[in-house]
């Protein structure tokens, strides 16, 4: 079939031609000042009058001088278009509506780029923040004030439970599982850091699934004793693996030196998902919520009157609550004692105090610098203080024991004002000078008795310095027969909050 003389040009001479000018290359987008600017260069380079067009018989050949009119206000980007019987301008004019209706639907994908920042919807999804009586408010005003703080109480522990379910469905799919299918780390690894963790999702899913069984179409749930003082003992389950949280941490931290463990972990945390969390804090979540039950259930017990029918299950269940968890951190300070023990380093014999071996309890450890400026980690056992250096020994972190470990009873402490301390060396990267005052010292010492034996110790902070000296005081009057009714006791839960606050530095 014969064709015009126009029509016989297909997209492809139009695009290559010097007489047309060409709305794509490079998939480069324009707008109308670079459209303008670029065809004024293509008629600077057009062949001069009365050239042989490249293509065409002579029926179709067109005046050299031809222009094409300008297109404003539109971008293209290179979309191949089947040749059609119109002329080249309408040719041209349907690929750039076609080009504009592309454009339009790939405009947010294509250029605009992806955010790093935060999303602080993505958190407050799964961290609803809403108080009882905003979800149940035409309620509310019909109940006393005290009876609403009951209900916000109870409401604040079945949005707990859903929570930590909510986290531990997340470390299972987002952390677990992925490492074990790429390999990151093996099975037995795996099964050491992540130890019982998947046993809690059934039992907090119990839990919540009870207290929302009791939940009346009001919004109010009357009694949450005896559910609570049946569900409690299903708690022992925690001993396993809180007794292994200090092996896993240890493991975790060495596992992070390899790139492919430290790459996935970063990736995770930069995402959404884990609100900017890293692993530690989700395998720390269980022993958090374990230790915050007696706390919740005291605060229940403070908003119901003794006249309330839950006034005397909650009595009870307090105390089971406070049982359990007293068992559960008396286990896990064993478990973390024998731990250290294990990893202590003598270089002489007589380093090897007796009372080392059959300590029990570690009351308190973590970082500490001496005057020099060289840090220390110092373990407080309940009979003896232990000064040592970290170091690595067969891909695992030791603590090779410094000079004499000093017994308890034996122990001399001051508490040495800002500025008394001169120092003869380097502090947090830089050279303490005289007109400089140093912070935060205490020292320890042998008594006189002794062979005189002395430690020069700053603490990172004022906080973490009375922390020490109120550890290392209580263990001194247990050790001398001072106030031995319940001192140990006590200790042992203020060591929680000591080795919490200087452990993640040592």
């Amino acid at each position: 079939m014969e064709q015009g003389p126009e029509s016989g040009r297909g997209m492809h001479d139009i695009e290559h031609s010097d007489f047309y000018w060409a709305p794509v290359q490079r998939g480069r987008s324009y707008t109308a000042e670079s459209l303008s600017d670029s065809s004024g260069k293509k008629r600077k380079q057009e062949p001069a009058a009365g050239a042989t067009p490249q293509t065409g018989s002579q029926d179709e050949k067109e005046p050299t001088n031809k222009r094409v009119k300008p297109v404003s206000k539109v971008a293209v980007t290179t979309n191949p278009v089947p040749p059609s019987k119109v002329t080249p301008l309408r040719r041209l004019s349907q690929t750039i509506q076609r080009t504009i209706s592309l454009r339009s639907d790939n405009q947010l994908f294509s250029f605009s780029p992806r955010s790093r920042s935060r999303n602080p919807s993505a958190a407050s999804k799964r961290r609803n923040s809403k108080l009882w009586s905003e979800t149940f408010d035409h309620v509310s005003e019909e109940l006393s004030a005290k009876e609403v703080k009951r209900q916000e109480v109870i409401f604040e522990l079945m949005q707990g439970e859903q929570q930590l379910v909510d986290d531990l469905n997340l470390v299972k799919k987002n952390y677990y599982e992925p490492m074990l299918k790429l390999s990151i780390m093996s099975s037995e690894e795996l099964s050491e850091i992540f130890s019982t963790l998947e046993s809690f999702i059934p039992l907090h899913e119990d839990l919540l699934r009870r207290l929302l069984a009791m939940r009346q179409a009001d919004g109010t749930v009357h009694e949450v004793g005896p559910t609570l003082l049946n569900w409690l003992p299903g708690l022992h389950a925690y001993e396993r693996y809180c007794c292994n949280q200090v092996a896993a941490k240890a493991l975790l931290d060495y596992k992070k030196q390899n790139r492919q463990v430290e790459n996935f972990l970063r990736l995770c945390q930069e995402s959404a998902f884990s609100r900017r969390l890293d692993l530690w804090n989700f395998l720390d979540l269980p022993r958090s919520r374990l230790v915050k039950y007696p706390l919740l259930l005291k605060e229940i017990l403070k908003q119901t009157g003794t006249d309330h029918p839950d006034w005397a299950h909650l009595q009870e269940v307090i105390a089971l609550s406070q049982d359990i968890v007293g068992l559960i951190n008396s286990r896990t300070g064993e478990a973390e004692c024998q731990y250290y023990k294990k990893r202590l380093l003598y270089l002489y014999d007589s380093q090897q105090d007796a009372t080392i071996p059959c300590s029990r309890i570690l009351l308190c450890h973590g970082e500490l610098k001496n005057s020099k400026g060289q840090r220390l980690h110092v373990f407080l056992f309940e009979a003896v203080l232990v000064i040592t250096r970290p170091l690595s020994r067969e891909e695992q972190l030791c603590y090779q024991v410094y000079r004499q470990p000093i017994p308890v009873q034996d122990l001399v402490l001051e508490d040495l004002p800002d500025g008394e301390v001169r120092l003869g060396g380097s502090i947090r990267g830089a050279f303490i000078t005289g007109n400089e005052r140093a912070k935060n010292f205490f020292r320890v010492s042998f008594c006189e008795r002794s062979r005189g034996q002395s430690h020069t110790l700053q603490a990172n902070d004022a906080f973490n310095k009375q922390q020490w000296l109120s550890c290392l005081r209580r263990a001194m009057m247990a050790s001398r027969g001072e106030d031995s009714t319940g001192s140990l006791t006590e200790l042992a839960g203020l060591s929680i909050h000591c080795t919490d606050s200087t452990m993640e530095e040592g």
